[in-house]
């Protein structure tokens, strides 16, 4: 029953879109795709949108993160309960790292010493040594693991338990669970407020928002929004919460962080579930899956400002980190559109592997 209430949120969200929003001089931009139909991963040289290579992994990979110096690159092999760790400068699996049963989502410390692996089917959380490349502790959290985030100061992880709805807080010090904090239904995404206070998670059963205050952790607000919240990102300068309503509505709720109110409900396509601000926050882009579209907001007035069609089965989303540049997942395409964030136009499309899913950047 867990393996197929998974693979229904395998399409409902995506926990593989994470791009590392940071700048090393000399860093070779390019992307990595995870091919979940193909057991491979693309590499495309972002200069070029040319894929440069295809590399073989473990069955059905899905989350993908790049370390913060951009040497390294962590899939995670749902298939074969492991990780591949890609060498960026020679893209060779260099180590496979075991680690629990149905591992999904992956998140990487700031100072890129550890990887958090959630192991959906195990109810824990691997953490990987990235220098060694092997697990140096199994963290036991609730049923069902799924979203995952670190804190921007790297002391805390938060972790969401779809079936126990709430989330495990782990110090990161000692890799124990300091707090489990009660939320709604269903919980699934996790994103952090840029200054660190704030967690933001999605409850898709019970369509709304839990807001867990960092310090204390506990639930200083719970904001309701439209069906089944999927995606979810926080502007750069933390004043705003963007978030999808996957399901019936094909909105996107605006959430004003300030006082925990939806100000704004945006109409966007059918099924919008991926979401990402680019840098300078004033443009949030969403994937609107049934509607092989994408939908661009405008964040000063929250209003859709252009409509990029031609897509198929757009499933995530994610923005480049000097934001000239959108890249979206098409699942039936097996290709990678990039959209230019000036014109919002199609300026190519990269063809990838069998049911592409995943996307992380090398920094700038």
């Amino acid at each position: 029953m867990i393996n197929n209430k998974k693979s229904y949120l395998r399409i409902l969200v995506s926990i593989g879109l994470i791009f590392m929003l940071m700048s090393i001089a000399g860093a070779a931009p390019h992307a990595y795709i995870t091919n979940y139909g193909s057991s491979n991963v693309s590499v495309i040289n972002t200069a070029t949108n040319n894929v440069t290579s295809t590399v073989p992994v473990g069955d059905d990979p899905y989350g993908v993160v790049v370390t913060p110096d951009g040497n390294e690159v962590y899939v995670v092999n749902s298939g074969n309960n492991n990780v591949s760790v890609i060498n960026t400068a020679t893209n060779n699996v260099t180590s496979t790292v075991p680690v629990g049963n149905d591992p999904y989502g992956v998140a990487v410390s700031p100072d890129g010493t550890k990887v958090y692996v959630t192991n959906f089917d195990s109810n824990n959380i691997s953490v990987i040594d990235t220098i060694k490349n092997t697990v140096t502790a199994t963290v036991d959290v609730g049923w069902c693991p799924g979203g995952i985030a670190v804190t921007p100061d790297g002391t805390k992880v938060y972790v969401a338990n779809y079936e126990s709805n709430n989330v495990s807080v782990i110090n990161t010090a000692n890799n124990t669970v300091i707090a489990t904090v009660t939320i709604g239904n269903s919980p699934w995404k996790v994103a952090v407020s840029p200054d660190g206070k704030k967690v933001y998670v999605t409850n898709l059963g019970s369509n709304n928002i839990s807001v867990i205050d960092i310090e204390n952790n506990d639930v200083a607000a719970t904001v309701n929004v439209e069906w089944y919240p999927g995606g979810i990102a926080v502007t750069p300068d933390g004043a705003k919460v963007y978030v999808p309503n996957c399901v019936y509505s094909g909105t996107v709720s605006v959430i004003n962080t300030a006082n925990n109110t939806v100000t704004a409900t945006v109409p966007v396509g059918s099924y919008p579930e991926g979401v990402a601000v680019i840098p300078d926050g004033t443009k949030v882009y969403v994937a609107n899956y049934e509607s092989n579209n994408v939908s661009v907001i405008n964040t000063a007035n929250n209003t859709v400002i252009a409509t990029v069609r031609g897509l198929a089965r757009p499933f995530g989303v994610a923005v480049t980190p000097d934001g000239t540049r959108v890249y979206v997942v098409n699942q039936y395409g097996n290709n990678v559109s990039v959209i230019n964030t000036t014109t919002n136009a199609v300026i190519t499309t990269v063809p990838v592997g069998y049911d592409p899913s995943g996307i992380a950047f090398t920094p700038w």
